[in-house]
């Protein structure tokens, strides 16, 4: 791989792990903030409300930070990676164009009014704003991810006599099976952060005295929710995008269970180190025949290992690939034993006084951040070598007359750029944490 090729990945992914910090909070965040609504009006309890619109504010930071940082990887398709995007880019900027047109327009627009319209609107009026801020959300991340998956598993598209790749059906490409898995898993992980996030607020304010009464509903949104979306995030969502890596990426999937060998009753490895020169798996821990049923169904299905391919084939990085995925399933497998020991104490009425659970809560709301981004690594790194799947490699997409020196000096100002930013961004949300939250309205 050549130097400007490498620092043209580190550039991209750079700037796609700080933006995805910011709208996998808002997409499940927007939902919790309709559910304050509905029970607001239910209930008729103005306490919802408050939680509502400190919830509201803390989206409106993460989404103004999620537009700054996103509009610059719009233009690295152009700067960094144009033979990319002169390959795919009547079909790719499908999506990306009506996630700007519908689905940021939408998101934006009913953000003002949820912000400021309230008093205008009344409250059912301002929940309906909810809703509409909630499905805009969610359209943006739908429309972003079938453009993420049109380069795992391209469908809806015909290669023309000029070498470039033209839309055919606007339906298969919209309704890519990949995209729907993905979507689930993504919005499942979003609720996992989310939940994590107000868990840790609200853990905070009791540990601190403050806000005890919109603390508590804050934790047991956040506990319920967070229960539900741990499981869920692995089963079926998790499982069944496993299984398209499984049908349409064999080698991504070998790679990220450090399999060399293949075979029928396929182990799965729980812990290990891969040794990619020896082509092994060192001090493994493992599951016989477990890979294989998830993978296929049945514990005697063949599972294909890396070397029944040629190592031009290969993910780049197989190292990273595995670490990252096993990351994301072993800090998802905590998330799931957190919330069932807080949604336990939440039964029994002991988590509001639980000091220890709290201070668990209170600390852990980083990790989900990290399991999202390992994540997002493993679906990325796992697709290569390929840029697009089957149809453009990685090492044919990137900008050939931008040099390795513009590609370092522009990384340099992004970085102290968005040093910036997110030290600025900390600041305004703990000083929205650390307000009364009955002092505005």
């Amino acid at each position: 791989m050549s130097d400007v090729l490498i620092w043209h990945r580190i550039h991209f992914a750079f700037s796609i792990t700080f933006h995805y910090l910011f709208p996998q909070l808002t997409m499940g965040l927007a939902w919790f903030i309709v559910a304050f609504k509905i029970l607001a009006v239910r209930l008729n309890d103005e306490s919802y409300n408050q939680v509502a619109r400190f919830w509201g504010r803390i989206f409106a930071l993460n989404f103004a930070m999620g537009v700054v940082t996103g509009i610059p990887m719009e233009f690295q398709f152009g700067t960094n990676w144009a033979r990319f995007s002169k390959f795919s880019g009547e079909v790719v900027a499908q999506s990306l164009a009506m996630e700007g047109v519908f689905a940021f327009f939408l998101e934006s627009t009913f953000l003002g009014l949820f912000l400021f319209g309230e008093k205008k609107l009344g409250a059912r009026k301002h929940l309906l704003a909810a809703i509409a801020l909630a499905i805009g959300s969610s359209l943006s991340g739908y429309f972003i991810i079938v453009a993420n998956a049109f380069m795992q598993h391209p469908t809806g598209y015909r290669l023309g006599n000029d070498g470039i790749l033209h839309l055919e059906s606007l339906r298969a490409f919209l309704l890519n099976p990949w995209a729907f898995w993905q979507l689930a898993h993504t919005m499942m992980a979003s609720f996992v952060t989310t939940s994590f996030v107000i868990a840790a607020v609200g853990a905070y304010w009791l540990l601190m005295g403050r806000n005890t009464h919109h603390a508590q509903i804050c934790l047991r949104a956040a506990i319920v929710a967070g229960l539900a979306s741990t499981v869920l995030v692995a089963f079926p969502t998790g499982d069944r995008a496993g299984r398209m890596v499984a049908n349409h990426q064999p080698i991504t999937l070998a790679a990220m269970e450090g399999l060399f060998e293949g075979g029928p009753y396929a182990e799965l490895a729980i812990i290990g180190q891969p040794d990619v020169n020896a082509r092994r798996l060192d001090n493994p821990i493992v599951v016989p025949g477990l890979l294989s049923f998830l993978a296929y169904g049945t514990f005697g299905s063949t599972v294909h290992g890396l070397n029944d391919y040629p190592k031009s084939e290969w993910p780049h990085s197989v190292e990273l690939l595995y670490y990252s995925y096993h990351i994301m399933v072993g800090l998802g497998t905590l998330f799931m034993l957190t919330m069932g020991i807080s949604a336990f104490l939440l039964f029994k009425g002991k988590l509001m006084h639980s000091r220890k659970m709290l201070w668990v809560l209170m600390l852990a709301f980083p990790f989900p951040y990290i399991a999202t981004t390992a994540g997002w690594w493993t679906a990325e790194i796992g697709r290569q070598p390929w840029v697009v799947y089957g149809l453009m490699r990685t090492a044919q997409a990137h900008s050939a007359l931008v040099s390795t020196g513009d590609v370092v000096f522009t990384l340099l100002g992004f970085a102290g750029l968005y040093l910036l930013l997110g030290n600025i961004f900390v600041v305004q949300i703990v000083k929205e944490i650390n307000r009364d939250i009955t002092a505005t309205h």
